[in-house]
């Protein structure tokens, strides 16, 4: 790692003048040397994290079981709309409406029913992505919190995040993904709820297999 220095070059050229008179420069005037200190820096590869910390590994099949049972919902509320929009379309070529208004209350019924799953496609859309901003945050506490345990050994005064190209040159030895790894998933701990969410899922794939 290189050192950082903070020097301040102006202090060396006080009193220097011009054809080469000598200066004088009264003691207490003379600048010290300001300490320096060699930055502690590391840094953890995000991308690694997310692909092998488990509490990633777990929320992100957990946002998928979530994901798919909403589209599932979605996609037999869709079918069912039209299902009715091809019966309305039927009956109305077919001659089966028997006036004007029960035509009109039939097309306000789609009209009400077509509103009420895009209502309900808004709603579930919003919990889920209030659930997935919960999981990021719980994510990041996690991190932070086992981080704040690691470096009081280790005393780094900078830990990174490096996600793709966003640094553009970083030494290898100063990379501490795997130890941060390793000391994450020994201190993970799955919630009931989270894995009962993921065994469901599981047991209901194995289900369609057969």
């Amino acid at each position: 790692m290189k050192k950082f220095y903070l020097m301040a070059l102006a202090a060396g050229l006080m009193g220097l003048t011009s054809c080469g008179n000598k200066a004088e420069v009264a003691p207490e005037t003379e600048a010290e040397p300001e300490e320096t200190k060699e930055l502690k820096i590391a840094y953890v590869e995000i991308d690694t994290l997310m692909a092998q910390y488990q509490f990633c590994k777990d929320y992100t099949e957990l946002a998928n079981v979530e994901g798919e049972n909403i589209q599932r919902t979605l996609t037999g509320k869709q079918r069912t709309l039209e299902q009715h929009a091809a019966a309305m379309q039927k009956k109305y070529e077919s001659n089966g409406f028997t006036s004007q208004e029960e035509l009109t209350r039939a097309q306000q019924s789609l009209q009400t029913e077509q509103q009420a799953l895009q209502e309900l496609s808004e709603r579930l859309q919003a919990s889920f992505m209030e659930e997935q901003a919960k999981y990021n945050e719980e994510m990041r506490d996690s991190i932070q919190q086992f981080l704040k345990l690691y470096n009081k050994t280790k005393k780094y005064d900078f830990i990174m995040a490096k996600a793709g190209d966003n640094m553009l040159l970083a030494n290898p030895k100063y990379d501490i993904t795997n130890e941060v790894l390793k000391g994450l998933n020994k201190r993970y701990k799955i919630k009931p709820e989270v894995a009962e969410k993921i065994k469901k899922d599981d047991k209901k794939s194995d289900e369609k297999k057969k």
